[in-house]
């Protein structure tokens, strides 16, 4: 009968022990209610609560990662687009996270919903694209100002998605397209005026010295002959300046055929001969 007593103390007090025992993690904190009222906050490690009196209540102190379901956004200029986001935040103060709010993470996703389509809604189709940081710190800090008082701390906010319905898409694209044919053109036309006022100055320069244009079509010759194409097309002022060439070799022929002997190289009567040696 001893012996029974002794195992049912021995019992009695391992399950003591058991319920009085309690291992806060080195990511948490305790939060401890004795009798219904905040007894304060335990540390990291092993710690010992009064069974049945006591409630240990462990809040994690990780960056929690929390997605934002895609909402259905209408911005400032009546475009409609669904626009999903991912928050990170963590618990700065683990009993206000108990005390002041049921549940911290539900509550945590709504507000994020709300703040995101109203932030959102505020700005333009085109300032929803260009302005997405903005946009996030704009969020981050209507959310830092409501869940303060939760003892919660939003830490990051990024736009995830942003999805345009298929017309805009289209519309978009267009717009993409028209753009690049404007720059296109406007490229085009500042080649051609380059190009124009480097051949104004070209032509001044051959204005000034007329053997450069024939030599500039001696060039086009001999490129055209790498070729080897069997048709030459002479340009009309190569023509004329072979003609040109042809009368002022006749002319210097027949000069020199109406020269005096001495000045054809033959000796005539009068001049004095070198009598040999």
């Amino acid at each position: 009968m001893n012996a029974w007593v002794v195992i049912g103390i021995v019992a009695v007090v391992a399950l003591l022990l058991g319920l009085s025992v309690r291992v806060v993690k080195q990511y948490e904190q305790g939060v401890l209610f004795r009798l219904g009222q905040v007894r304060g906050v335990r540390m990291p490690g092993l710690r010992l609560i009064i069974p049945v009196v006591d409630v240990l209540h462990r809040v994690s102190l990780r960056i929690i990662t929390l997605p934002i379901q895609s909402q259905g956004i209408i911005t400032r200029d009546n475009v409609s687009v669904d626009v999903s986001a991912v928050a990170y935040f963590r618990v700065v103060d683990a009993v206000k996270s108990v005390v002041a709010i049921e549940n911290v993470y539900a509550a945590i996703d709504q507000i994020a919903q709300t703040t995101l389509r109203k932030v959102v809604g505020q700005h333009t189709l085109d300032q929803t694209l260009a302005e997405t940081d903005q946009i996030n710190v704009d969020i981050r800090k209507i959310l830092d100002m409501t869940t303060v008082e939760w003892g919660v701390e939003v830490t990051l906010v990024e736009l995830k998605d942003i999805q345009l319905p298929e017309s805009m898409k289209r519309a978009m694209a267009k717009q993409a397209e028209a753009e690049r044919e404007k720059r296109a053109k406007i490229i085009n036309a500042q080649g051609e005026s380059l190009a124009a006022d480097a051949l104004g100055d070209a032509s001044d320069t051959m204005m000034a010295h007329p053997l450069a244009l024939q030599l500039r079509n001696l060039q086009t010759l001999v490129e055209l002959g790498v070729d080897k194409n069997t048709t030459v097309v002479f340009p009309a002022p190569l023509m004329s300046t072979i003609g040109e060439l042809g009368t002022f070799l006749s002319r210097e022929a027949a000069s020199a055929s109406e020269a005096p002997p001495r000045q054809r190289g033959v000796t005539t009567a009068t001049e004095p001969v070198a009598a040999p040696r």
